[in-house]
Formats: structure tokens, sequence, C-alpha cells
């Protein structure tokens, strides 16, 4: 099942023409991905203790409508693929289970000074959690 998170669009996300800036969706959906990540063991701090760390490398977002002041927007959270060193994330920022955003994640794992490692032991089968959502 895919992680769910909602947020409340606030007034400071706002464009001037009244509907969420662009560049606020990567925060709702970053939110999103560390939430989901804390309630699958691999939390930030988990993991910088082990020192690994999560770092995006490529990221799409696709706009498909406006999102408004008071908007109640569910991120829907999965994780598509984890490979060797790598993971590949879906999200999506729905309004009334209609998509308003959705990006594609590609990311990799680092020790603490950025070198490439392996995915952390259990890591692909916690997010093997997150599968895609149903319609997909």
């Amino acid at each position: 099942m895919a992680h769910r998170t909602t947020i409340k669009v606030r007034f400071a996300d706002l464009d001037p023409y009244d509907h969420v800036n662009h560049a606020r969706y990567l925060t709702y959906f970053e939110s999103a991905r560390i939430e989901a990540l804390d309630e699958i063991g691999f939390g930030m701090d988990t993991m910088k203790a082990a020192g690994v760390q999560i770092v995006l490398v490529e990221l799409t977002v696709r706009y498909r409508r406006a999102a408004r002041l008071h908007d109640e927007l569910e991120i829907v959270t999965w994780v598509e693929e984890v490979g060797r060193a790598t993971s590949r994330w879906r999200q999506r920022a729905c309004l009334d289970r209609e998509t308003v955003a959705e990006a594609d994640i590609f990311a990799t794992f680092t020790d603490l000074r950025g070198r490439p490692r392996r995915a952390p032991a259990g890591f692909a089968e916690a997010a093997a959690r997150f599968d895609a959502p149903a319609g997909t």
C-alpha cells in the first residue's frame, strides 16, 4: 500500500496567481518521502547514525491543475524500484482524488561524504511495503 500524507495549503505557499507555487510541491513531496522513510524504520537520523544518506539525483514533476489556499492535498508516495545503490520513487499530490501534480524521483545511497554505497540492509524489503496504488 502506498504511503499517504495530508498537507494543507498555506498562504505562504501561493504564487501571485493565488495557486500553489510550483516550487512548493518539491517541499510537499520531500516532506512525504521523509515521513515514509520514518515509517519503515529508515528515517534520516537512523540512516545518518549508520553512516548512510539518500540523495536525490533526478526529479521530474508534471503539473496537472492548480491547488489553492486551504486545499488539503493528499501526497501519495510509493517506491517503484530499489537497486543495489539506487531507488526510484513516485509521488502524486491529489485533491479530491484528482491528481494535481506528480513526481518521478531517482535517488542514490551514499556515505556521509557523498561516495556511492549500497542500499542499507533491509531497505528494499521495507520499501516494498509502499507499492503502487491501484490503477497505476
